[in-house]
């Protein structure tokens, strides 16, 4: 079954966690577990899809407007606590499984080698029609 991993952040984790500010050896350290862990679930066979999400300061929100306009609104809103940073899809036998892969990823290196605590959550992908999406 396939799950989508997201991985999250606060407004406020996303400005003190910029990899601007990081050293060589944070970035370094954090960009070795995500291909590491990349790998690992490539050689598994459990490997979908990842992608990177920019920061929420590039974000809009799109909705149908009146007379067939479209409106453009900035997102994701201050008073939303967290935003969509990334994800992950994996293709796993279990939904314990998907949570393992989900908990690494979480505790991948931030700031200072510590693990990052990162919350992510976990969603299965529909299957709409008998195909998988």
């Amino acid at each position: 079954m396939k799950y989508i991993l997201m991985m999250h952040f606060t407004h406020a984790d996303w400005k003190a966690g910029n990899m601007g500010t990081w050293s060589p050896e944070d970035i370094k350290a954090n960009v070795e577990f995500r291909k590491k862990l990349h790998e690992e679930l490539v050689d598994a066979g459990e490997f979908v899809a990842a992608v990177g999400l920019g920061g929420p300061e590039g974000t809009k929100v799109i909705r149908h407007g009146k007379n067939g306009a479209h409106v453009v609104t900035d997102g994701p809103f201050p008073e939303s606590k967290e935003f969509l940073a990334g994800y992950w899809i994996v293709d796993v036998e279990s939904p314990e499984r998907a949570y393992e892969i989900a908990a690494r990823a979480s505790a991948m290196p931030g700031q200072g080698g510590a693990p990052a605590d990162l919350p992510i959550v976990v969603r299965p992908v529909m299957v709409d029609r008998g195909v998988e999406a």
